[in-house]
């Protein structure tokens, strides 16, 4: 679908029926490697596997609806210099909220 079409953001499960998240990321990034990518994901110690592929986002199941809004906002409008440098393991802002914090925002 992406190779068809101009896509400005995706939104990315790393469990899927047929092929594996992170393989789907790399061929994604390859073939695109401008567009944002926000992993969502209920598989535990995926933080550093995002940091290093150079993923937007990590955002853990179960999915915070709001922060999930913020960071769509904030990933479609980062520079390009942003999304290069995250990709080359360059400093850069990269969105994670733990489920553990989720929890203890919802209890506040």
């Amino acid at each position: 679908m992406v190779a068809k079409t101009k896509v400005d953001l995706v939104l990315l499960d790393l469990n899927m029926p047929v092929k594996n998240g992170w393989d789907t990321f790399e061929r994604l990034t390859a073939a695109n490697p401008l567009v944002p990518v926000i992993v969502i994901t209920g598989r535990p110690n995926q933080l550093f596997t995002a940091v290093g592929a150079g993923v937007g986002a990590l955002l853990e199941k179960p999915l915070d609806i709001p922060r999930l809004l913020q960071t769509v906002s904030a990933l479609l409008t980062e520079s390009v210099e942003v999304r290069l440098a995250r990709l080359a393991g360059r400093q850069a802002t990269f969105h994670y909220l733990p489920q553990a914090m989720q929890h203890w925002r919802i209890n506040e």
